[in-house]
């Protein structure tokens, strides 16, 4: 019973590695930039355009 336990265990962390690494990084990698381009979209609202 124990090694069914201790496979059931790798397996489950093997797959919450990989949708980690494969879906969530890349997700949050995407949200973080678009969030960070709203931010300046929205400052260069008030601010005008960067003066060159």
């Amino acid at each position: 019973m124990a090694d069914k336990k201790k496979t059931s265990s790798r397996k489950e962390e093997a797959r919450s590695f990989a949708f980690l690494t494969i879906v969530m990084a890349p997700v949050l990698a995407g949200i973080l930039i678009a969030a960070y381009g709203f931010i300046v979209w929205f400052y260069q609202m008030f601010s005008g355009p960067p003066h060159a």
